[in-house]
Order: structure tokens, then C-alpha cells, then sequence
């Protein structure tokens, strides 16, 4: 196996001390390397001789391969970079008619880099992009695009760090485990699919670390405890009991012990997994392995139980820290006793969630959750005082039960504290204004914010947006266009993508289409980036308006940006427009092309479609679509799709709108049998049917059906099964029925005498 010279810079000179943050390399396979180059000019050679005669030979070398009299230009750049004067060298740079040394061009990316500006990045960029187009992408060093990446990252460029990393992977080289894991970092609060590309890149990297039988050879590129808090945050956001318990045992193959910051993350897993019971226990788990709570620590607990709507308990922690008290742990002790008194505890979980095997997995995790009715809850090391953090927190927490009253007592309560730490401060308004928004009081909501500037507690843009969403609710949409010009204007807070997109949607409320089209225009027209929403929204402009070719032509913008993932909604929006319109076959042609994208159809796609169908009355379309619907629905009964060849079908748990409308089609249409089964699938989901309503359709509609005494025999053995049909869905109503002797029940195999041509 080849290892590369490390490049550290420890055993540089003087000369070559710089605030670099330098990252080592080393690749389980040689790096490609181009047949104009000589082994001399190597990046990773030229970057590990570190003496500066020898620095100078070597650049000498590099010049001689390269040819020409840019011996003095070569030489002067590598000054400039050597002295940090990054401006002059890049200058310099744009001047050179050929490619530098590998040297200076790792040092200048490096150096752009690790400014961390939107041009510095850009310059880094642009060379990167050269080095791609001339195929000489192996005169970089990993150093150069490790700091790279993280400026990328930092920046919020995060698909073109990925980019760069799954890049340097797929040439053989390590990256560093601080470039690797920002990206991980950001990838685990990334929405869509995020988190599970954060696993999918740390299992990569983890992979290629173990190959190594010496630890000491990759010790700058193993998975350190941040790298793990980052992918354990992405499990905690999938709500992965599974992964979250297997990289949490991990950690010590890897040498890493968790820290505090691992159990707040804990914390946050045990409550998006719904588990109230264990947040003590995380914290006791802390304690008990010697691991210091930190405020952080007791906001996540506070923050878990104002998610959960208990109050009670959050109030209880903040009143026992005002009061200084350390039995935190007791206190929530007693809370869960509380809790299960009113329910079956365990019990009642394993009906709610995974079963049996999420219970035993979250007990290897927290195995002091077991022996908790043996032991003494353990005292906090010390005492925390609450923060305006805190407070806000809870403060949020009456916002969302719509208790206005207690979030402005709460308000003044912190304005007269001791402690300037409790004092409010622009985040605890922006909750206030909140609260009021919520709350309808638009005109409470303007008097905080006057009150935010005359204190000079400046409202920042998420204070402007909140705003701007409770005029739109309220349907003042002009006013919420004037706040827009006040906050740019007199302000200066420049409005961003969700203040447009907030306006777009108030647009649409009020059906002024054409302005909703007009914003989106004059946010690309100031450079800001349209999201996913942004599209989706102007999407619904258009279909609501009847348009949905120009619905289509807004999908089809949204698919070529590469920064934007088109999810589920867009999908179901395009079928709406054109199920809204009655065109059921474009409808099931933009549910093939989503087949073919990897995406289910779900209850809001096939219920577009069944309103569509219901509109261009094709009722054999219906009974398409109901087969498909009770195949899905079957999914979760059999265990998954029986054909190995097609792709496995995802559950679908049908709504009362779907049912209720394939229902309503069939009665029409005299589909007795087929409306019969549509109806004990809806008692299966616990829907009620309306019989009322398929009563005064029958009545209307089929009360005269097989009364004619003309018929010829074989047109009356032909019908004879529908009337039975007919006389059970009459049983089934209540409506007066003929006897039948045979009892009627559903055959699946009697598809074909339902389709299309039966009516």
C-alpha cells in the first residue's frame, strides 16, 4: 500500500510560517498523474520539502519541466504566496500565459480559500475549474482542497463541497477529518436528503480509513468526536434508532470517547423519537460516565419538553435553576413517574412505535434506564442560572398553546431581572411578534417591533418575515409590499428568498397571479436564488389559475437548477394543475415520468388524480386506480411487492378524500362490487362512509335499474351478477333489497368482469 509524505507544515522554516490552517494527506492508491509532468513536479513532493534552499531548487525543477524564460515569473509568485500577499500573487497569477508549479498553484487555492470571501472563494474556484478543463486537477495537493471544501461549506455551498470531497475520494486521496466533517455538519441539518448523505459520506470515508492496519499512518483523517457528534445529529434527525446505537458504539473502534456535546445530541434523538421517558436518563448517563453538563445540556432538555406541550415540566426546571437548586434529575424523575401513572409506559410505547426491538435497542443505549428504580437520582456538578435563551424557549412554548398572555408576562418578567444574561434580546421579541401574529393582533405585533427600535434592540430579517406572513395571512397583502420597501429601504435589511416566497404565496391567496409572477421575476432580478419553495409556490399560481402548461414550464426551470431537488410536492402540484382541468391522461403521464424518477405516488397524488378522473368522468380510469390504490394499500399486510423484478412498492395508508371520491365515482357508475370493496377498505382505516350521500345517489340514479321486463335471457344472465352486486351494495344502504340465498362476498378474481365495458 502507498502512503504519500505527510504535508505538515511543522517542520517548515520561518520563511514558510503562515495562520494556514495546513491538512495532511495521505491516499491508499498513487494520485493519476499527467505524462507531461515529471515525478519531480509531484504536488505532494514539492509540498512536503519544507527547507527553503531546497524549496528553491525544487520550484528551479518545476520551471525546467514547464520550459520558457518564466523562470522570474515562477519564482516571484512563489515570493508573493510565501509572504502571504495573496492579492498580488493572484494578480500575477491571471498574467502567466502556462500552468504554475503544483507548488504555487496549492498554495494560491489554499490561501483564497482560508479567506473566506465570496471572491476569494470564487478566484479558488475559477482555478479549480481551469485545472478540470485542462485535466491537470493532479497539480493540487489534498491541503488545497481540503480548505477549499470548508470554505465552500462555509459559504453554503454545500453541494459543491460534497462535490469536492466524493472528488478527492474517487482520486484516492483522504481528506482531512476537519474538511470532511464541516461538510458532515452541514449536510445532518440539510433538509430533503441531507442526512442521509451525511451517513452515506461518513460510512464512505470510514471504509477507506479502516484499510489502514496502523492507526498512527490516517490519525489526521479518522472520524474524531465532532465528526461523530455530526453523524449522529443526522440520525437523530431520521429518527434512526438502529444507526444511532451502531455509530454510537463505534466510537471506540475508532478511539473517540463521547463528549457532552454527544449526549445534548442524545438528547434531541430521545425526543424526536418521542421517548419522554429517557431524557433523564440521558443526562444521568452524563453524569455517571464523569462528563460535565453544560448550559446547552439543560436548554435541550428544556427545549424537548416545551416540544412535547408539557409545560409543567419546563416550567419546573426553570424555577429550580432560578432557585439554584442542582435535583434536576430528581425532578424529572418524578415527572415520569407522573406520566405513567396516566399511561401502560412501555407498553404503551411499543404499540405507538418500532415494538419490541426499538425498546431493547434504546436499553443497550441507556442501560442505567433499567436499574433507575435501584439508584438515587444524581445531582447536577453545579448549578445553572437560566438564560434569555431559556426563556425564550419557554416562551415558545406558550406561542405555540397560543398563550399570549403568559409570553408577554414572560416578556416583562425578563426585562427586570438582575442578571443581564436573562435580560431579552432580539430573538425573545422576535418571539413576542410572533405570538402576536399568531395570534391574529397584527397591530400588537407593529408595537413590539416600534418598541424593538426605540430600545435599540434591532429586528433583524426573520422579525421582517414574520411580519410579512401575518399580512398575508390576513389577506393585507399591499401592506405587506409596503413593510417589504420599509425593511429594504429604511432599514437596510435586504429581504431574502423567504420574504419573497411569503409574498408570492399572499399573491396567490388574493388570486393576483400576475403579481405573485412579478416578485419571482424581481427576486431573480436582484441575484437572489430561487428554493424549492419558490418554485413550488409559483407552480400553485398556476394552477390554480387553470394554466398548467405554464405550471410545466416552472417544473421544468426547477429541474435544471442544480441547487434545487425536486421533491414529492412539486410532482403533486403539476398533477393538480392538470387533474384540475379534467386532462387525466397528462395527469398519468407526469405520474409515470415520477415512477420512472423514484417517487411513490402518494394520498394527495392519487387523490388529485381521482378528482381529475372524477371531472372527466371516466370511470374506468377509477377502477385503474383502484387496483393500483388496494395494491399499495396490501403492501404493508404482505410484507412488500411479490415481483422481484419491479421496484418494491412503499405502503400507502388511503384518506377518507381518496376513498370517498373513488367511492362516489363507482356508485355513479353502477360499480356496486367495486364501490363495496372501496367501502370496507375505508372501515379498515376507521373511515365513516357517507351512506347518506351514496343513498341519494342510488335513489336518483340507478332506483330504476333491472326493472325492465323486455330484456331478452341472454342480457338478463349477462346482468345477473351485477344485480347481485346492486342488491348487496342496496343491503349494504339500508335501502329495501331481494333475498339472495348465496352469501355475497368480494372475489378478487372477478377483475375482469369490472372493467371498463361493464357499465
Amino acid at each position: 500500500m502507498n502512503i504519500a509524505l505527510s504535508l505538515s507544515s511543522s517542520s517548515s522554516s520561518s520563511s514558510l510560517a503562515s495562520p494556514l490552517l495546513f491538512f495532511s494527506c495521505r491516499w491508499p492508491s498513487p494520485p493519476p498523474c499527467s505524462a507531461t509532468v515529471s515525478r519531480l513536479t509531484n504536488p505532494f513532493i514539492l509540498h512536503a520539502i519544507t527547507n527553503q534552499a531546497t524549496s528553491s531548487v525544487t520550484a528551479d525543477l518545476s520551471v525546467s519541466v514547464i520550459g520558457g524564460n518564466a523562470g522570474g515569473n515562477e519564482q516571484t509568485l512563489l515570493y508573493l504566496l510565501r509572504r502571504q500577499k495573496t492579492e498580488e500573487a493572484w494578480n500575477l497569477y491571471t498574467q502567466l500565459p502556462h500552468l504554475p508549479s503544483p507548488a504555487c498553484l496549492s498554495r494560491l487555492v489554499s490561501q483564497l480559500s482560508y479567506q473566506n470571501t465570496h471572491l476569494g472563494l470564487k478566484r479558488a474556484q475559477a482555478i479549480l475549474t481551469r485545472l478540470r478543463h485542462e485535466r491537470q486537477l493532479h497539480r493540487l495537493d489534498a491541503n488545497s482542497l481540503g480548505l477549499l471544501t470548508v470554505s465552500a461549506t462555509k459559504s453554503g455551498q454545500l453541494p459543491y463541497a460534497v462535490s469536492l470531497i466524493n472528488s478527492m475520494l474517487r482520486s484516492g486521496y483522504l481528506p482531512h477529518v476537519k474538511a470532511w466533517s464541516a461538510v458532515l455538519s452541514r449536510l445532518a441539518s440539510s433538509p430533503d436528503d441531507g442526512p442521509t448523505q451525511a451517513l452515506k459520506l461518513f460510512n464512505s470515508i470510514t471504509r477507506r480509513v479502516r484499510r489502514f492496519s496502523d492507526p498512527a499512518m490516517v490519525a489526521g483523517f479518522r472520524p474524531d468526536t465532532a465528526a461523530f457528534n455530526n453523524v449522529l445529529n443526522a440520525c437523530a434527525n431520521l429518527g434512526d434508532v438502529k444507526m444511532f446505537l451502531q455509530l454510537f458504539e463505534e466510537m471506540p473502534d475508532f478511539g473517540v470517547e463521547p463528549d457532552i456535546l454527544t449526549y445534548n445530541v442524545m438528547i434531541k434523538f430521545c425526543a424526536r423519537c418521542g421517548r419522554k421517558d429517557l431524557l433523564v436518563f440521558v443526562l444521568e448517563r452524563a453524569i455517571e460516565k464523569g462528563i460535565a453538563p453544560c448550559i446547552t445540556t439543560v436548554l435541550s432538555l428544556v427545549a424537548a419538553y416545551v416540544g412535547f406541550g408539557d409545560l409543567d415540566i419546563a416550567e419546573k426546571m426553570v424555577q429550580a435553576m432560578r432557585e439554584g437548586r442542582r435535583d434536576i434529575c430528581k425532578i424529572l424523575r418524578e415527572a415520569n413517574l407522573e406520566d405513567s401513572d396516566e399511561d401502560d409506559g412501555i407498553d404503551n410505547y411499543k404499540e405507538s412505535s418500532g415494538g419490541q426491538d426499538e425498546v431493547d435497542l434504546f436499553q443497550k443505549l441507556l442501560p442505567n434506564f433499567i436499574q433507575a428504580n435501584n439508584s438515587e437520582p444524581p445531582l447536577l456538578p453545579k448549578a445553572f442560572s437560566p438564560n434569555s435563551r431559556m426563556y425564550t424557549t419557554l416562551m415558545k412554548g406558550y406561542m405555540n398553546q397560543g398563550r399570549v398572555t403568559d409570553t408577554v408576562r414572560m416578556l416583562e418578567a425578563m426585562r427586570h431581572q438582575d442578571d443581564s444574561a436573562s435580560h431579552p434580546d432580539h430573538i425573545t421579541y422576535t418571539t413576542v411578534v410572533s405570538a402576536f401574529v399568531k395570534a391574529g393582533a397584527m397591530d400588537r405585533a407593529c408595537q413590539v417591533l416600534a418598541e424593538m427600535t426605540r430600545i435599540g434592540v434591532p429586528a433583524n430579517r426573520i422579525t421582517y418575515n414574520i411580519l410579512l406572513k401575518g399580512y398575508c395571512q390576513q389577506l393585507q397583502v399591499e401592506k405587506a409590499k409596503e413593510l417589504l420597501r420599509e425593511m429594504s429601504d429604511d432599514v437596510k435589511i435586504q429581504p431574502d428568498v423567504v420574504s419573497y416566497n411569503t409574498l408570492i404565496d399572499g399573491c396567490i391567496q388574493v388570486d393576483d397571479n400576475a403579481g405573485a409572477l412579478a416578485l419571482f421575476n424581481e427576486m431573480r432580478t436582484k441575484g437572489i436564488l430561487p428554493t424549492k419553495i419558490s418554485y413550488t409556490t409559483l407552480m400553485k399560481a398556476f394552477v390554480l389559475s387553470g394554466q398548467p402548461k405554464l405550471a410545466n414550464k416552472v417544473f421544468d426551470e426547477m429541474i435544471k437548477d442544480p441547487r434545487v431537488k425536486v421533491d414529492l410536492i412539486a410532482w403533486n402540484m403539476l398533477v393538480e394543475g392538470y387533474c384540475r382541468m379534467g386532462l387525466v391522461e397528462e395527469a398519468k403521464k407526469i405520474i409515470l415520468r415520477m415512477k420512472e424518477n423514484g417517487f411513490y405516488p402518494d394520498v394527495a397524488t392519487y387523490g388529485s388524480l381521482a378528482n381529475g378522473i372524477a371531472l372527466a368522468r371516466k370511470p374506468g380510469e377509477a377502477l385503474l386506480l383502484w387496483k393500483e390504490v388496494k395494491e399499495r394499500c396490501e403492501v404493508k399486510k404482505v410484507g412488500g411487492n411479490s415481483d422481484s423484478n419491479s421496484p418494491p412498492l412503499a405502503p400507502l395508508k388511503p384518506d377518507d378524500g381518496l376513498l370517498d371520491t373513488l367511492a362516489d365515482i363507482c356508485v355513479r357508475a353502477a360499480f356496486f362490487r367495486k364501490a363495496l370493496e372501496i367501502v370496507a377498505c375505508m372501515e379498515e382505516n376507521g373511515i365513516a362512509p357517507n351512506k347518506t350521500k351514496y343513498k341519494r345517489i342510488y335513489v336518483e340514479m340507478h332506483s330504476r335499474m333491472f326493472t325492465s321486463k323486455h330484456a331478452s335471457q341472454a342480457r338478463q344472465d349477462r346482468r345477473r351478477e351485477r344485480k347481485r352486486a346492486a342488491e348487496a351494495f342496496k343491503f349494504w344502504l339500508g335501502l329495501p333489497n331481494s333475498y339472495y340465498e348465496s352469501e355475497w362476498q368480494l372475489d378478487p378474481n372477478d377483475w375482469d368482469d369490472y372493467g371498463v365495458y361493464s357499465v
